[in-house]
């Protein structure tokens, strides 16, 4: 029985983690691990600008208060949720700084469940956010990162674009995706590669006999160009229901493709779910 670690903040309740984390425990027969972080350093209400408005101390304990309130309400949340589904689950809470908790928590997990705009922080942003960037670098475990809005409504794939460049990272996220996740749902696979020095595919009898060993009907896409226009541009064409499989995300990589800021652009110009991997 795989473990995951679905990763939810109990202040601003991520629904679209719930969805995919029930989702893959109901068809993988999986544990789920409701991580809900207490951060002793996060809020809803910027404490700056409450002590800055000449707040008393019984207003912020009543405001700390109504946060342990939400934080409760979203476990309970989750709970019956796992209930309802029928899925083996427990919760953790913890009072230490949020990136900690998870990282330690990747760990002892085969997955992670996260919201691509997860910051565990007053302040909302876009994504990628500084908490998620700073979770895929030194993340123990392969991370699924949700889409955001009505992509989110039905966490089911369809189709899966693999992206290959060669390099051992990318075929590691492979490896990782056809061991937890490839047998969730029945899925076309698209094998995606791009090459600046011409459309050929490296390596190239070695990666058809491992894909064809994973997925046997896969498809293949090679294409001469820059890997981040041509990647960016296949993957907008494609529907809500495709998950897109990458490796290497670490500072200090060196690889064509997936350099450190690949997650990034994909996280910042598409809508699809991500499953990150790399090896460290």
């Amino acid at each position: 029985m795989i473990s995951i670690a679905a990763i939810l903040d109990g202040l601003r309740y991520s629904e679209n983690v719930q969805r995919y984390a029930l989702m893959v425990a109901k068809q993988q027969g999986a544990h789920v691990n409701g991580v809900l972080p207490e951060d002793f350093t996060y809020n809803s209400f910027g404490m700056y600008q409450v002590l800055k408005s000449g707040a008393d101390a019984d207003t912020i304990n009543k405001l700390e208060n109504a946060d342990k309130a939400t934080r409760k309400a979203s476990a309970a949340i989750f709970e019956a949720a796992c209930q309802k589904a029928n899925v083996p689950y427990s919760i953790h809470h913890h009072r230490n700084v949020s990136l900690l908790d998870v990282l330690e928590t990747s760990i002892y997990s085969d997955l992670l469940i996260v919201d691509r705009k997860e910051t565990f922080a007053h302040d909302t942003m876009n994504p990628p956010t500084r908490f998620i960037r700073d979770l895929l670098t030194d993340v123990q475990c392969p991370v699924l990162l949700t889409p955001s809005g009505k992509a989110a409504s039905t966490p089911e794939w369809a189709n899966v674009v693999l992206l290959y460049d060669g390099e051992p990272s990318s075929v590691y996220a492979i490896k990782m995706y056809s061991y937890l996740l490839a047998a969730v749902l029945p899925v076309s696979v698209t094998v995606l590669s791009v090459n600046e020095a011409g459309n050929h595919l490296q390596n190239r009898h070695l990666v058809h006999d491992f894909i064809l060993g994973h997925f046997p009907k896969a498809t293949y896409r090679v294409v001469e160009g820059d890997p981040e226009t041509e990647i960016i541009g296949y993957l907008q064409n494609q529907p809500n229901n495709t998950l897109v499989v990458l490796g290497a995300y670490r500072r200090g990589a060196v690889s064509r493709w997936f350099r450190e800021s690949m997650a990034d652009v994909l996280m910042s110009k598409l809508n699809l779910p991500l499953f990150i991997a790399h090896n460290k």
